[in-house]
């Protein structure tokens, strides 16, 4: 019966879901926009949806009613459930007996959006290139690592390898290196024409506690402020270091996330 309430939503009905949530809702906009995944949706009246669901690698659900979506997150095998944190927790709230005991679950991930640029940070901040890419791979898999707790190289090497390439092709990654050292690097996991979301802001260790991070943040901000409304980006509650880092910059906290991790 609840399988008979859901509908696939066109792009124009998911565009118009996400305007209200910009920030919230990145991800799923950008994923519609690029064609990514499936989408799931609850409808209201008039057209408009009260919840929608992205299922692909991971479950991302978003509104009211979400509950509706366990049985389509039951069946996908996802790698995580993640978005905001009521809308998951409405989810995982009716499949949590159906489902496989996470490995980690997040709950209160602040998400920190900022609108006005920063101070300058000084820094040789830029686009990555190819050239980069041999660099690049080893250092976003131990970012990868660091924030999901699993090696990228070790579960798919090719396929991580070709997602870092694409992300450099598609003018998604930025890095500020000093020879082989990576003072700074961040890549763009959603851009929609309202904000962009950062992910897996990493320094090199040798390279930590020297105001790297700092000032490559500011640059990358100014960066992307000049071509979007807004940046954003959600961390771990426990990430103190991170979090006194967007504190810093002006950074304001607009919501938090939930992330069930399997």
């Amino acid at each position: 019966m609840l399988r008979k309430r859901l509908v696939e939503p066109s792009l124009a009905q998911v565009l118009d879901f996400c305007v209200a949530e910009p920030i919230e809702r990145v991800f799923l906009e950008d994923a519609a926009r690029r064609r990514l995944g499936r989408f799931l949706a609850v409808p209201g009246g008039g057209g408009a949806l009260e919840a929608l669901c992205h299922v692909g690698a991971n479950i991302v659900p978003s509104g009211r009613r979400c509950a509706l979506f366990g049985d389509s997150a039951v069946r996908s095998r996802a790698l995580m459930i993640i978005g905001e944190e009521e809308a998951v927790g409405e989810l995982w709230g009716t499949v949590s007996e159906r489902m496989p005991t996470p490995r980690d679950d997040r709950p209160g991930q602040p998400v920190y959006v900022i609108d006005e640029p920063p101070e300058p940070g000084g820094t040789a901040l830029r686009p990555a290139t190819l050239d980069d890419l041999e660099l690049l791979i080893p250092a976003c898999a131990a970012a990868h690592e660091e924030e999901i707790g699993v090696d990228p190289l070790e579960r798919d090497a090719d396929g991580f390898r070709w997602r870092t390439r694409s992300q450099i092709e598609e003018g998604r990654s930025w890095i500020w290196r000093d020879g082989d050292a990576i003072l700074f690097k961040a890549e763009a996991s959603a851009w929609t024409p309202a904000a962009v979301q950062l992910q897996q802001v990493w320094v090199d260790p040798a390279a930590r506690r020297r105001g790297h991070g700092t000032a490559g943040m500011r640059d990358l901000i100014r960066l992307l402020l000049e071509q979007t409304p807004a940046v954003c980006l959600f961390v771990r509650p426990e990430n103190a270091a991170a979090i006194r880092l967007y504190d810093s910059l002006g950074m304001r906290r607009e919501l938090a996330y939930r992330s069930l991790l399997f």
